[in-house]
């Protein structure tokens, strides 16, 4: 059997055999899909739920479902740090079970909501339950030999990918056979799977560090090899965040002009949503073992190059046919762009503060969440749909000039060997 890196928080750290974190990787995949597949269920019909809780205007019921909609992404920025020091005094398996369990109790919860609320102050509280991801990532991270986990975190992403395609799809076609309510109680059953997956199948052997021994920021920020990368990567994965959601508020309303209101309108809205993912989903993991390969930063700069050739034409399609192609090459850059970072990180940080590290990650990925939707619909507010595009391309030029600059070292040194 390979080997791989020693886990660390063990007074005698040990190799992982590949048949564990083969498993792991399987039942992490499974447990991402159907975190996914979950939060993307809902998001199609919880504003139409919030609807059906009172009698609202319609700039009540904008300022109402955007709370809802943001509240979690804002909580998770903020407590992100706290989990991630938590996973590196007691484990990432035990932060994966807090995740899993408290975002199920949420959702299920919110099927017994009487008021709006009540499902803002439960996203809030989900919020607080967020990381499975990060620590998703950061357990495969410190299992996985350094030279496989670019392919590693790659296959890992699809995971997350799939399940945010097939998520709307199920959550339209259950709240249309059932009620709201119930499918709220669904989706919180299937997350409470992923409790379940967890527990009986991911392996992580830990040994919980004292508090005392357990590292500051400060010692955490000193052990890093290479301080400066790492923040890159985070101000990175921020703005590749915020210009991805950029686009959300946009995109369907963008379809409606260039198809001249056409009936089938909400259709193809939803294709041209979804076909970024298909081609991110056949791409990531041959991405990801690519960049094992040549250098993960290569593969990333790569995606920025593609993106802003990609996003500046989009501004300037005549038909739905030119902006669903553009969009499918768009999630080949999207492969490129968010599982190479975490490659970056996994490759660039100690054992022993993993844990700490995705979670600060997960923070800046959340506040590009919640800055992406805002950026979008400022700009098309003063500039148009089309000025979207264009705003978009010039935040992935000023990422790229600062990936340029944070990787230079990497690419010297793939250059030398």
């Amino acid at each position: 059997m390979s080997e791989a890196e020693p886990e660390t928080g063990d007074s005698a750290p040990f190799v992982v055999p590949k048949k564990i974190w083969h498993q792991n990787l399987i039942a992490l995949w499974v447990g991402l899909f159907l975190t996914s597949m979950g939060f993307s269920e809902l998001m199609p019909f919880l504003s139409l739920y919030i609807e059906s809780l009172g009698n609202y205007t319609r700039s009540e019921l904008s300022l109402y479902s955007g709370l809802a909609f943001s509240a979690s992404f804002i909580v998770a920025a903020v407590v992100s740090p706290l989990w991630g020091s938590l996973a590196d005094r007691y484990g990432r398996r035990l932060m994966l079970l807090r995740a899993s369990l408290g975002m199920a109790i949420c959702v299920l919860l919110m099927g017994f909501a009487t008021n709006v609320w009540m499902i803002i102050g439960l996203r809030f509280i989900q919020g607080i339950f967020s990381g499975y991801m990060p620590n998703s990532n950061a357990l495969l991270a410190i299992q996985v030999p350094k030279k496989e986990s670019g392919k590693a975190l790659g296959i890992l992403s699809t995971g997350g990918v799939s399940g945010a395609l097939f998520g709307p799809f199920l959550g339209g076609i259950l709240a249309s056979i059932f009620s709201y309510r119930v499918t709220f109680f669904i989706t919180g059953s299937l997350m409470l799977v992923v409790f379940f997956v967890t527990l009986f199948f991911v392996k992580e052997k830990f040994q919980p560090v004292a508090k005392e021994d357990n590292l500051h920021t400060k010692e955490v920020i000193h052990i890093l090899p290479h301080p400066k990368l790492i923040f890159g990567m985070f101000v990175t994965t921020m703005i590749i965040q915020a210009s991805n959601n950029s686009i959300s508020p946009i995109l369907s309303l963008y379809v409606k002009q260039i198809m001249h209101g056409s009936p089938t309108v909400t259709l193809f809205s939803g294709i041209v949503a979804a076909v970024p993912g298909i081609s991110t989903l056949v791409a990531a993991p041959r991405l990801g073992a690519i960049g094992d390969r040549i250098g993960s930063e290569k593969i990333m700069i790569f995606g920025f190059i593609l993106a802003i050739f990609l996003y500046i034409p989009m501004a300037f399609v005549t038909n739905v046919w030119e902006l669903m192609a553009l969009r499918f090459l768009l999630g080949v850059s999207n492969a490129c762009m968010l599982p190479a970072v975490q490659a970056i990180i996994a490759k660039n940080t100690p054992a022993q503060v993993t844990g700490r590290i995705f979670s600060w990650n997960q923070s800046f990925q959340a506040v590009g969440n919640f800055t992406g939707p805002m950026i979008g619909s400022v700009v098309s507010s003063i500039f148009g749909y089309s000025g979207v595009f264009i705003s978009t391309s010039i935040l992935v030029l000023l990422n790229l000039c600062l990936v340029l600059n944070d990787t230079k070292g990497l690419r010297r040194s793939h250059q030398t060997k």
